[in-house]
């Protein structure tokens, strides 16, 4: 833009900086007249994670996936699980050092099949992301977003080339709800729905239920059948459990019975692989949508049984949604 200003195009706020700003997340910065990231390299968030954590239940289960987060993100949830990082500056987050290259070799050492980009927010380290992801395609290993998702169309369809799934979170089937709550806005987290399903990356999604706030059943519904219509009966769904966190310590941690219903709900409207996280005990078997049996047996974060066999059932032989090898 005119006399050193930059507009960033990567997400819907696209934040005009003059000299020395920096982006509604906080890691993209305008210094003499460019758009630079602060992050690149920099995770503050190094794990060896069960794939099952992120949560992703159909993509290579029981196998570890190396997980990695900077600092920052773009939207401001005022119940964010991981406020700590998300919703810091990278100055103020313990930082190392480890290149795209550096993370590839890191999680091949490690023995892990995969890379997830997590924790905070995949896409605003995006530069990171992709470079890392496709180097990692290089290398045989696979590439998972667990992300909200608030990203333009065209940065987007190019980090889905190297991406092979995510968990999207879909935070609320209401518009209000992401503007009050989280400082974006639905339609553009819909849109990425979208577009990922265009592109080939396999899907899961993640709904938080926050007590009083998006626990209407009406909503939940409307969630349900917007994911059968536009994804179909085989997009895994994952209802969680809320604990008071960051800006929404006054309310209190999601009802079992509440996060129940959700799934009922969702399996009433025509979703075959629904599931309850955050709730020790609860089962999170996955069954055949065709004949009922259970393929695979959870117990947390472990797989405890698989009985998968190329990615079909062996009982009646029904095709199973996911990646499996």
């Amino acid at each position: 833009m005119n006399t050193g200003w930059v507009k960033c195009t990567l997400c819907p706020k696209e934040c005009e900086l003059g000299p020395g700003e920096r982006g509604n997340c906080r890691v993209r910065v305008n210094i003499d007249g460019k758009l630079l990231t602060l992050v690149y390299g920099k995770p503050c968030a190094v794990h060896i994670d069960p794939i099952e954590k992120k949560p992703m239940f159909h993509f290579l289960p029981g196998t570890s996936i190396f997980s990695i987060a900077t600092a920052g993100c773009n939207l401001h949830c005022k119940f964010c699980q991981n406020w700590d990082i998300s919703q810091k500056e990278p100055e103020d987050t313990e930082n190392g050092d480890l290149p795209p290259e550096k993370v590839v070799q890191a999680a091949r050492d490690s023995g892990c099949n995969s890379i997830a980009y997590t924790y905070s927010e995949p896409m605003i380290f995006f530069e990171y992301t992709r470079d890392a992801s496709s180097i990692a395609r290089q290398a045989g290993l696979k590439n998972i977003l667990v992300t909200a998702g608030y990203i333009s169309e065209k940065p987007l369809r190019e980090l889905c080339k190297v991406t092979d799934g995510a968990n999207l979170d879909i935070k609320a089937f209401s518009d209000d709800y992401y503007r009050n709550v989280c400082d974006g806005d639905l339609a553009t987290v819909l849109k990425t729905f979208e577009v990922m399903k265009e592109e080939g990356v396999f899907l899961e999604i993640t709904n938080l239920i926050v007590p009083t706030l998006n626990d209407d059943p009406g909503m939940i519904r409307e969630l349900c059948r917007w994911l059968v219509k536009n994804g179909g009966p085989d997009v895994p769904l994952h209802f969680s459990r809320f604990f008071p966190m960051y800006l929404m310590r006054n309310l209190y941690p999601t009802p079992q019975k509440t996060l129940e219903t959700a799934r009922d709900i969702a399996k009433e409207e025509g979703l075959h692989f629904v599931y309850v996280g955050n709730v020790p005990g609860v089962d999170e078997d996955t069954n055949c949508p065709q004949c009922g049996i259970v393929l695979i047996s959870r117990i947390g974060y472990s797989v405890t049984a698989n009985k998968l066999v190329n990615g079909h059932c062996p009982n009646c032989n029904a095709v199973i949604a996911g990646v499996w090898k």
